[in-house]
């Protein structure tokens, strides 16, 4: 099964939070699997730091919506300052129609899981891959 994200650049800009979609984004990707924190969310942190191409994006105009996305990333950026990444958990509700009883999903209001700098999101979200476990 897919994971599916989009990914959006947006500007540093004072008073504007990490944890809050902001009122503008520069540029925007699809992501259609693997779109979960330890997969696509590495591959950004990994490729802001180490400067890692990442495969398989496909470019949106920046108003295109999704019905079925599961993770929204933004990358906050601002010259000479650092890089900042937010991670919202798209979460979707079942609930019963009262006329025919039948259930339906609607879409909640979004969940920021992380805020951070590319090496905080390493880790927090890399395997342990140690001796340990």
């Amino acid at each position: 099964m897919s994971t599916r994200a989009q990914v959006r650049f947006a500007t540093r800009e004072d008073g504007v939070s990490f944890s809050e979609h902001p009122e503008k984004i520069n540029a925007q990707f699809y992501v259609h699997s693997d779109g979960y924190p330890e997969g696509l969310g590495l591959e950004i942190a990994e490729s802001l730091l180490d400067s890692c191409k990442i495969n398989n994006w496909e470019i949106e105009y920046l108003d295109t919506k999704h019905g079925d996305l599961e993770y929204i990333y933004y990358v906050w950026q601002k010259p000479l300052d650092t890089t900042w990444i937010s991670i919202f958990e798209v979460n979707y509700a079942n609930d019963d129609c009262e006329c025919c009883g039948m259930t339906r999903y609607r879409k909640n209001e979004n969940k920021c899981i992380f805020v951070g700098e590319p090496q905080k999101l390493i880790e927090k979200y890399k395997l342990n891959t140690n001796d340990d476990g």
